[in-house]
């Protein structure tokens, strides 16, 4: 059971590395320190191996840069990796909401994003005079 936990626990971790990196260049000590506050306690010897599976799937590039006399890697989301975020928060967005809310209220959330999202927008509820 603890292995199951782990994994999915260590797929959060790889979501969240992708969503920061869609904001801006990312580096390790940084990035543990942010999913300390999210209650993530990972060592350096598990997040790096994390950034060398997303930059081996071609969802993350490195970049070293001097810092401070030191060699710090930067990364970046690619445009596979933009892409693997977006289908990866849809996912995420329909589970939390049929866990949350159910699913009847969670394949109405989708709906109506959907139009939103085609720029259509959903139709207001009628109200009674």
């Amino acid at each position: 059971m603890a292995d199951i936990v782990r994994d999915v626990f260590l797929a959060f971790v790889r979501v969240h590395l992708l969503h920061h990196a869609a904001e801006k260049p990312i580096y390790g000590m940084e990035m543990m320190e942010e999913l300390g506050r999210h209650g993530y306690k990972l060592s350096p010897g598990t997040l790096y191996p994390i950034f060398g599976d997303l930059v081996d799937a071609g969802f993350l590039r490195a970049e070293p840069v001097v810092v401070e006399g030191k060699v710090r890697k930067y990364y970046s989301i690619t445009p596979g990796g933009r892409k693997a975020l977006a289908e990866f928060k849809d996912k995420i967005r329909e589970l939390t909401g049929e866990a949350l809310y159910g699913e009847a209220e969670a394949q109405r959330k989708i709906k109506a994003r959907a139009k939103r999202a085609d720029g259509r927008v959903p139709a207001r509820r009628q109200t009674r005079s």
